[in-house]
């Protein structure tokens, strides 16, 4: 059996072939000593498929199909969920299109080894902060992101500018520390949500900035129903936080 590394690096897929193989390579080329975890929804176009056969040839690539489309929160989750039950040490995700650059990969994972007090919990590549930067997205593309993210800020209290990325080194120990059942989000409203409930159990952030460049193939999952959709639930989880704030203040002391 072989050893597993102490860090997973998660991508989620669905139609991602064209992709996939190159990012493989990419993640390899920056971080040798990583594994790689693959959540595939069931892709028509074969994506899970290959990833099980280069699973035979390199073990450091594991593969887990899903049955079908059930929202790229879920398939995050699951993907968290397999490295805490693995126990990996580090969690790291990104996209699978190449909108995130595998080689900031090393620079978050040394920002959540680095010795601190308080340690780092949650590293964010981050298009939000000084130095960070997007490529390629229409101007309707950056207001409905600015809008999402200020929203999200201001309403769920989070420390952090880049609230809806998905390129974030995690520490698996204070992923442990969640009910995962309490998630309400399937969708892409988990990004925002994973944060405040990191968040509410005392988790500490870091931002680093990193130039997001729209994908170089395939189609754009995103759409603005979706977005809507998540606008509700980032009202719902803000009541929520503020019962919370209530009921720790009506607690007798």
């Amino acid at each position: 059996m072989t050893e597993l590394s102490e860090t997973l690096v998660v991508t989620v897929t669905y139609n991602e072939m064209e992709m996939l193989p190159r990012l493989v390579e990419a993640v390899f080329q920056a971080a040798p000593t990583v594994d790689i975890l693959v959540v595939d929804d069931n892709s028509p176009d074969g994506t899970g498929q290959w990833c099980e056969e280069y699973s035979k040839r390199d073990p450091r690539v594991r593969c887990l199909q899903r049955p079908g489309k059930f929202g790229i929160g879920s398939a995050v989750a699951e993907g968290l969920r397999y490295a805490i039950d693995h126990g990996y040490r580090y969690v790291m995700t990104l996209d699978a299109d190449f909108s995130h650059p595998p080689d900031k990969i090393p620079e978050l994972l040394a920002a959540l080894q680095q010795p601190s007090d308080p340690p780092v919990d949650v590293v964010i590549g981050s298009r939000y902060v000084n130095g960070g930067s997007i490529q390629g997205w229409p101007w309707y593309r950056y207001l409905m992101s600015w809008a999402i993210n200020t929203f999200s800020r201001l309403l769920l209290r989070l420390p952090v500018r880049d609230c809806s990325g998905n390129f974030r080194g995690y520490r698996a120990s204070v992923l442990a520390t969640l009910n995962w059942e309490e998630f309400c989000s399937k969708g892409y409203a988990f990004f925002e949500e994973i944060l405040f409930r990191l968040r509410q159990e005392g988790a500490q952030f870091r931002e680093i900035p990193i130039c997001f460049v729209e994908r170089r193939g395939g189609h754009s999952k995103m759409r603005w129903q979706e977005a809507l959709s998540a606008v509700g639930i980032i009202v719902r989880l803000a009541f929520c936080g503020v019962c919370r704030r209530i009921r720790k203040r009506k607690k007798p002391r």
